[in-house]
């Protein structure tokens, strides 16, 4: 069996004039901290990661998070990359989005996040108040993207959004008009295509804010081998300007002074 580490984040702070501890806690921070910690441990695609188990203790309140060794020990080097540079731009986008979340909650509820593992020696970060941890405006751009694969669910009831389950990303959702998936005529869902949408992306890794896609357009493809197909578009090739080409003096001019 894989050897387990840890991760605590400790939160303290106070309801009115109390200190809180996990009798005062209200569940909702606690589902505002768990949603936040499988992006901090895990970015991108969570099907196959394993399992993070979970336990609350006293210390104000101590919240520890269970999962295999290697992931605490990627996440310890995580927390030194923030030391040492004082900011979150070097991060994955999930991970640096869930430090910028629980920035925006300690900023709200006052709140002290004190995080860090069960490594020796660990590395450790502050949240407070009167910290900033937030990504640097300057580093994303605005961009277009194409994506394609198959939609496997569209609409919404305010808003509407598209998810399509791609080889490359997994499932992409992209906000979408609701007016434009009113006038399709044919059923779209389960069907393979494209979407042309804009967003933005880190203007240095190349990574995608996958969290606020905006449609554009819709690309009707198909992602099925077709050999007749490419034997039409030979067979056109060779009647037109393959047909006027003498092959070996294209392929002298081709050699060039490479045998002389």
């Amino acid at each position: 069996m894989e050897k387990n580490g840890q991760i605590e984040i400790r939160v303290s702070g106070k309801i009115g004039n109390v200190d809180i501890n996990p009798d005062n806690f209200d569940i909702r921070e606690i589902i505002s901290i768990l949603e936040n910690v499988d992006d901090l441990l895990y970015n991108g695609d969570k099907k196959n990661r394993p399992l993070i188990s979970y336990d609350i203790q006293e210390g104000s309140v101590r919240n520890i998070f269970k999962t295999g060794i290697q992931y605490i020990v990627s996440f310890n080097a995580i927390l030194g990359l923030i030391t040492t540079t004082n900011s979150i731009d070097y991060l994955d986008l999930g991970t640096a989005r869930a430090i910028e979340n629980l920035q925006e909650l300690a900023k709200k509820k006052d709140f002290i996040f004190e995080i860090n593992t069960s490594v020796k020696g660990t590395n450790s970060i502050r949240i407070d108040k009167n910290s900033d941890y937030r990504r640097s405006e300057v580093i994303w751009s605005e961009a277009e993207f194409y994506f394609y694969g198959k939609i496997t669910n569209a609409g919404g009831k305010d808003k509407a959004n598209i998810h399509l389950l791609t080889d490359e990303y997994g499932t992409v959702r992209i906000q979408t008009p609701i007016t434009f998936l009113e006038h399709q005529e044919e059923n779209i869902l389960y069907k393979h295509l494209g979407i042309r949408a804009k967003g933005k992306q880190h203007s240095e890794n190349g990574d995608i804010d996958f969290s606020n896609l905006d449609f554009i357009e819709l690309i009707d493809y198909s992602p099925i081998y077709d050999e007749n197909y490419l034997k039409s578009l030979r067979t056109k090739a060779k009647k037109s300007w393959l047909s006027n080409i003498n092959a070996d003096e294209w392929l002298r001019q081709i050699r060039g002074s490479y045998e002389s």
